[in-house]
């Protein structure tokens, strides 16, 4: 038998605590702290100290340490730093097997929070509960799979005794699923890693880029009346209905839209980046007409798109003469300027596909599953910290993106221990 059967055959005999693993850190809830109204679930502290126990029961070295606006704030301007982002209890984990030396290290990396709750849950979403072959929990996809089944790998690894050259890293952070803070801190400390794998949730699909995220608001002015009067022209002093406007606005997006789905493309990924509204508002009460009109929007770029700071600094001016040029169709408008805020500017990156670091994880990941996809990431993760220090970086792991961040998350338990697999053999082809 090959070592990787032996491993495979390991993995599958110990599938009962693999599970327990798993279960354990979902029931361990780690809300991000950015959304307030979930401060009792907000321990992430709690996962980091459990993480790091069981690091160190498989001989791992680990360090914790706490990060801050502060200490950052050489990185102000750049993705990842918020200077009012409190980062008190929520630590920071590093943690290395050493290898014999002379071979390459191979960094697991993830992060310990998840997002609210939200509502419409049927179960407890910290209960971790086992329906048939899927386990239910907030986090259970995005991602305390996948830091379930990077651990998981390394202790399979481990515990078969197979030499490895190279060292075992795995660090997981507070912070991504509202800026990335703890990635920000972390790449800057000066640990080396010849590659890194982000067990996000990719369905087994092998993600060697993600594209950034731009979120904002696009504030239209208008001018309240009441809404059952007849009104004069606005330069007489008439009402102007802002939801008129806001009708404008998304009429023109379609068309933007429509410019942007043959420019903003890649060859891994099957859809084209979009201006797409997450939400609008109008108005204050049923008798008059509204006095202002937000669109709430989510724009994605690519690699090729970033500037000198890694944001996404050419595609907000893109929107902003999108948002003015709509501005300059309307007499209103010319004279009350829309503008755009700012919410969030999540960067990108990419590893070359045809890079060896792509090309290793192929080969062993099909020796357990074939084929095998290599697609871009739809959404953002913390890769581009990584790729910008010269770190080959993929995301990989279990469970459908799809299924992240809504009620009655869940994970196929199969996929869960295929994922494991896969991550071992990407460790003894990489690190031997």
């Amino acid at each position: 038998m090959d070592i990787f059967s032996q491993v495979e055959a390991w993995i599958d005999e110990n599938r009962e605590q693999e599970i327990e693993f798993l279960q354990h850190l979902i029931q361990i809830p780690s809300i991000n702290p950015w959304f307030s109204d979930y401060r009792e679930y907000t321990t992430e502290k709690n996962v980091q100290e459990f993480l790091a126990e069981s690091l160190q029961k498989l001989g791992f070295s680990v360090r914790l340490w706490e990060t801050s606006a502060d200490g950052l704030k050489d990185f102000e301007g750049y993705p990842g730093y918020y200077k009012d982002r409190p980062m008190h209890d929520r630590p920071i984990l590093y943690a290395c097997y050493k290898g014999t030396g002379n071979g390459r290290s191979l960094l697991l990396t993830g992060h310990a929070d998840v997002v609210k709750v939200g509502e419409g849950w049927t179960r407890d979403p910290f209960g971790a509960s086992i329906e048939g072959n899927q386990i239910y929990g907030r986090g259970a996809v995005d991602m305390k799979g996948g830091i379930a089944a990077m651990i998981m790998a390394a202790r399979a690894v481990i515990e078969n005794r197979i030499e490895l050259r190279g060292d075992i890293q795995v660090n997981t952070v507070p912070d991504e699923e509202a800026g990335g803070m703890g990635s920000l801190d972390y790449v800057h400390r000066g640990i080396h890693s010849d590659g890194a794998i982000m067990t996000e949730p990719t369905d087994l699909q092998i993600g060697p880029m993600c594209r950034g995220i731009l979120w904002g608001r696009i504030i239209i002015p208008g001018r309240a009346g009441h809404i059952e009067m007849e009104q004069s022209h606005w330069s007489q002093g008439g009402s102007v209905d802002a939801v008129k406007l806001l009708q404008l606005y998304l009429n023109q997006i379609d068309h933007f839209n429509g410019r942007w789905a043959t420019k903003k493309v890649h060859p891994l990924m099957n859809i084209p980046c979009q201006l797409l509204v997450a939400g609008v508002h109008a108005g204050e009460y049923p008798s008059a007409y509204a006095g202002s009109a937000e669109i709430i929007f989510d724009a994605q770029y690519l690699p090729q798109d970033l500037d000198d700071h890694y944001r996404g600094t050419r595609i907000k001016a893109e929107i902003e003469d999108f948002v003015a040029r709509v501005a300059d169709t309307d007499e209103w408008l010319r004279e009350h300027r829309p503008h755009v805020e700012w919410l969030l500017d999540a960067d990108c990156a990419e590893t070359p596909a045809d890079g060896e670091f792509v090309k290793t994880m192929i080969q062993g990941a099909e020796k357990i599953k074939s084929p095998v996809t290599v697609k871009g990431l739809g959404a953002h993760s913390d890769m581009g910290w990584y790729v910008h220090k010269g770190i080959p970086t993929i995301n990989f792991g279990p469970g459908s993106p799809l299924i992240a961040h809504q009620a009655d998350e869940y994970l196929d338990l199969d996929q869960y221990i295929t994922s494991i697999k896969m991550l071992a053999a990407m460790i003894i082809n990489w690190c031997q």
